[in-house]
């Protein structure tokens, strides 16, 4: 889940996860939301309506080979990831290496999120309830797919599709070492950053859409999952892979009727909540956006939203970069140097135009999903030819240019990655 936090809670919405209401409204009312308390179901009425298979505890506990150590794919707050092997057919436990492979979410309700100081019992539900209930009625090739649950006793466990190159954020900030054991990695090349960057956003493009509309509220790169792609060679190349959306334990309906925005507490993860939504607690679509800009940032930069490593000043990446990014001659300040000019400046400027478009700090004046993915379709591969467009004399006369995605390097994982293999 990554680190999470609370502000002043501004008023408590109800976590409506049925999705019988009418269309919403998006954030062009006028009139704001009001609060009304909530009343959690039973976990038998958590899951009445849901599609997803309940798997007992016992067979879990034998897919992951008792969550053994070496099992783990990665720890957080909420508790751990174990990989395991199931049967697809009849989700019973198979022998290691064999069935379907699966990621299991094993809840530790006494860390839930790290913050069991302001995280209730009721809270606690309401979130496994959000997890299971969106992910159980959503199915989208940009969202992970939910598999099945367990609800034994004091057990609380998620099954998902296992998706073995990980997230977003471990290709995107660490180092890899390549099958030589060399000590070189490469960065992500830019048409793989854009590649991504168009998933995620048909991801959050579908939530918005819905008919009941969805607001993640924590959009981050640690929670973009990716496709295993084919591989091709000793380096990892590979041609496809798919960004997946994940982790929907903080989602809320969106605004309904004449409603402008939900009321909620502050909660999400540093750097990525919009300033409107840190202020006040009104969440909207446009709260998701804004969280889209500073991964699309990311991307851009290849820096973390939130660095205390960095330079005075450079510590939150959006203030740091937001003068950059109003000035096209400059916008390369930005830009990762690791790309070393393998992009179209048209593209770059295009990209960082969207970033700052996304980053706007009046809601009015971001862009919706629909648009976002329309500007990104555009960003996408071209024939080669001009690769080095950055260091062309004649920007004028170039065209976009990426590497293509069969040249693109998948790279091994960190030891500890979140659903990694």
């Amino acid at each position: 889940m990554g680190a999470c936090w609370s502000n002043k809670i501004k008023a408590e919405s109800p976590l409506n996860t049925g999705f019988n209401s009418k269309q919403g409204s998006g954030s062009s009312g006028r009139n704001s939301s009001t609060s009304m308390p909530v009343t959690p179901r039973s976990e038998g009425e958590i899951l009445q309506s849901t599609t997803l298979k309940s798997i007992s505890f016992s067979e879990l506990k034998t897919a992951t080979r008792n969550f053994r150590p070496d099992s783990v794919l990665g720890d957080g707050g909420f508790g751990s990831v174990f990989k395991g092997w199931i049967d697809e057919s009849s989700l019973i436990a198979s022998k290691a290496g064999t069935g379907m492979v699966i990621a299991v979410k094993k809840l530790n309700q006494d860390g839930f999120q790290g913050h069991k100081e302001w995280l209730s019992d009721e809270s606690y539900i309401l979130d496994i309830q959000a997890e299971i209930n969106y992910l159980g009625e959503l199915h989208h090739p940009n969202l992970v797919k939910l598999i099945g649950y367990c609800l034994e006793d004091d057990h609380r466990l998620l099954v998902y599709e296992f998706m073995p190159k990980g997230s977003m954020e471990n290709h995107l900030f660490r180092k890899y070492t390549v099958a030589t054991g060399s000590s070189h990695f490469h960065p992500l090349s830019w048409s793989f950053r854009m590649k991504i960057a168009l998933g995620a956003a048909k991801g959050l493009a579908f939530l918005h859409n819905a008919e009941t509309q969805i607001i993640h509220r924590d959009f981050k790169s640690a929670n973009i999952l990716l496709d295993a792609g084919l591989l091709t060679d000793s380096l990892f190349q590979f041609q496809n892979y798919n960004a997946k959306l994940s982790d929907f334990g903080l989602a809320r309906d969106g605004p309904t009727g004449d409603k402008s925005h939900v009321s909620t507490r502050v909660i999400g993860t540093q750097g990525y909540a919009a300033p409107e939504y840190l202020a006040t607690g009104h969440l909207t679509t446009k709260s998701d956006i804004y969280s889209f800009g500073v991964v699309l940032l990311e991307m851009l930069s290849g820096q973390r939203a939130i660095d205390k490593n960095r330079p005075t000043g450079e510590h939150n990446l959006v203030e740091w970069a937001k003068p950059y990014l109003r000035n096209q001659r400059r916008v390369f300040r930005v830009i990762d140097s690791r790309l070393e000019g393998q992009y179209s400046v048209s593209c770059a400027q295009k990209a960082a135009a969207l970033a700052l478009q996304c980053l706007a700090v009046d809601p009015k004046d971001r862009p919706d999903m629909n648009e976002v993915v329309t500007v990104l379709d555009e960003l996408q591969d071209v024939p080669k030819g001009t690769q080095k467009e950055h260091n062309a004399t004649s920007p004028k006369s170039s065209k976009r240019s990426v590497d293509d995605a069969a040249n693109v390097t998948a790279y091994p994982r960190p030891s500890r990655d979140p659903l990694f293999a």
